[in-house]
């Protein structure tokens, strides 16, 4: 989860995205980089320019897109350079070009889980390693990088491994054009700061102050408070300083501890009243009597002083320091939906926003190259083919004793891969007992509503099924008809019994179903989880609760991404022990109406955007 800072004016944001960027010209590669969170626009473009006017003259600055292929990225073979010598030529990638600059991303939230994983080894490893088409070259390199997040929300994040990589996380979409404008820094400045930033030092207190302050901020990482330390050196550099001071740990913490924050600083201990320091101030009238001093042997000396040595370089780190800059920062009401969020990022799966990805096939996306014959409507990728070709010409021409510029041979031939996303079908399964009559059947319908008009915002099916007396009933099959779907969930009953497994049961078939056709389902069932039931028809709360077990085993085994909304006032553990069974997420909402029930399961599934 990242955490957005609480400034007080646009201004005040404005100055430490400038700062930000400041700092990362001073020292790319340690800062690490920058994730920009705005929306394509003049503010955006305004920090852009102003990061790279304060950057050196002849320093590296490249733009990666999001289509990047392997070999532009990392280096590969020179085709046109490998033909006419007649032996492998290594074109450097975009990452070894960068050495000593920086890389911009563009739409960094939308980049590939594997170019975030190939980027993040080449900055861990401070090397391009090129190893494919008969080469095989390592290329030392260090940059930083800018990360252009243009999400929309808060779902459409970098993936995790970029994330953790950058070291400032900066968010422009609430900064108005007239206050997106001048910089206090200059080229020079920073020239100065980097020819100074060698010779900055910070003291071990600062520096354990900004790995306990990590600590009490719930930040797993240990790239954080070294990105932290880095940033605070560079902050002194920049003011002209050989020593790290506390106002540099306090801009440190702004910028990059706590847009990293998963939990809120533990507050300061209250101070006592005066009246009461003054009564513990005041010796009381007899003294107790000490007791005799024991007899200390030169060991229990050394031990002692030992601890006492311990105890005050404890005493001495600054470490409030660090939560004080945390705590100003953060926002009062920041993790009130942290349950909701902590699902939501547990939930983010190729399923339930746009469909799963489906491979194969002459259609969607390009997804790279496999070794394959042109047949059945496959494309021959020619470039990829020449370059699989080129190595082997000088021993091709010597074994066929041709004068022919390229021999290619069948083995040679490469087919391009398409990926296309499958349509999701959310399927409804809602609980019209009795039971859920009389707690929350109209929330939850006003939920199932709600839920229905995203769906149909992205154009994916819905389907509807209930459960109520002895059966479940299929309302709606999977359709993108709103107001068949509005129609369907108005005319749903409430009342009689709880044949859950049926439910189950029916939502399988009904997945079984979807799956046939290539779909991607998603299942949510709203319920209490109180079974009484039983796949017969018949009575029986026992029976029926290890009938819903079983169905919900079943459920599991499709594999199917599931949520379970317990919707009674007072959840108890048939609801979670149903979700373990079915292998999905437990959200209990014991206080909730039709709208808070819609946001949750949007933001488990994923479903925004």
């Amino acid at each position: 989860m990242s955490a957005v800072l609480d400034y007080d004016s646009a201004a005040a944001a404005w100055q430490d995205s400038v700062t930000a960027a400041a700092l990362l010209a001073i020292d790319p590669y340690g800062v690490g980089g920058v994730c920009l969170r705005a929306l394509p626009g003049p503010v955006r473009d305004r920090w852009v320019q102003v990061a790279r006017e304060l950057l050196p003259p002849g320093t590296p600055w490249r733009r990666i897109p999001i289509n990047v292929s392997d070999s532009r990225l990392l280096g590969g073979l020179d085709l046109t350079a490998t033909l006419r010598s007649g032996r492998p030529v290594l074109e450097k990638g975009v990452l070894a070009e960068s050495n000593g600059g920086l890389v911009v991303l563009a739409m960094a939230e939308r980049i590939p889980l594997a170019t975030a994983g190939k980027l993040g080894a080449v900055i861990d490893n401070n090397e391009v390693a090129v190893e494919r088409d008969g080469l095989a070259e390592r290329i030392a390199t260090r940059f930083g990088v800018i990360a252009l997040d243009e999400g929309a929300h808060d779902d459409e994040r970098p993936v995790g491994p970029l994330r953790d990589r950058l070291g400032c996380h900066l968010d422009l979409n609430g900064i108005p054009v007239n206050v997106a404008g001048g910089c206090e820094y200059s080229a020079d400045e920073i020239a100065a700061a980097r020819h100074l930033l060698p010779s900055v030092e910070c003291s071990d207190q600062l520096a354990e102050a900004l790995c306990a302050g990590g600590l009490a901020l719930g930040i797993g990482s240990l790239r954080a408070p070294l990105q932290a330390l880095r940033a605070a050196r560079a902050a002194a550099a920049l003011e002209g300083r050989c020593e790290v001071n506390e106002d540099d740990i306090r801009l440190a913490t702004r910028l990059i501890m706590v847009p990293r924050a998963t939990q809120v600083p533990p507050a300061p201990p209250e101070e006592a009243p005066e009246e009461e320091q003054q009564e513990q101030q005041q010796p009381s009238e007899q003294p107790p009597e000490e007791p005799p001093p024991e007899p200390e042997t030169e060991q229990d000396e050394g031990e002692d002083s030992g601890d006492d040595d311990e105890q005050a370089q404890l005493d001495g780190i600054p470490q409030e320091l660090v939560l004080e800059a945390a705590r100003a920062a953060l926002p009062d009401n920041l993790f009130e939906r942290l349950k909701i969020k902590e699902l939501a990022q547990r939930g983010q799966s190729q399923a339930g926003q746009a469909g799963a990805l489906q491979q194969g096939g002459a259609r969607g996306r390009p997804a790279g190259v496999r070794r394959g014959s042109p047949r059945s409507g496959v494309r021959l990728n020619v470039v990829e083919t020449l370059r699989a070709a080129a190595p082997w010409q000088t021993l091709r021409r010597a074994q066929q004793q041709s004068e022919r510029k390229v021999i290619v041979q069948p083995d040679d031939f490469r087919v391009t891969r398409y990926k296309q996303r499958t349509q999701t079908t959310t399927i409804f399964t809602v609980d019209a007992s009795g039971s859920a009559a009389m707690n929350r059947l109209s929330e939850a319908k006003g939920a199932v509503e709600l839920l229905l008009a995203e769906c149909y915002v992205r154009r994916d099916e819905v389907a509807l099924i209930s459960f109520r007396g002895t059966g479940a009933e299929e309302l709606l099959p999977p359709t993108r008809s709103l107001t068949r779907a509005k129609r369907s969930l108005a005319g749903l009953p409430g009342g009689g019994g709880t044949p859950l497994a049926s439910g189950l049961d029916a939502a399988r078939d009904l997945i079984e179903e979807v799956q046939r056709k290539g779909n991607t389902p998603v299942l949510i069932v709203l319920t209490d989880g109180r079974a009484n039931v039983t796949r017969a028809g018949a009575g029986g709360r026992e029976q029926a609760q290890k009938d819903a077990t079983e169905a919900a085993q079943m459920l599991r085994v499709t594999g199917v991404r599931s949520l379970v909304v317990d919707t009674s006032p007072r959840p108890r553990p048939m609801g979670r022990e149903l979700a373990e069974a079915m292998g999905g997420d437990y959200l209990p909402l014991p206080r909730a109406d039709a709208s808070s029930i819609s946001e949750a399961v949007q933001a488990v599934t994923g479903a925004k955007g």
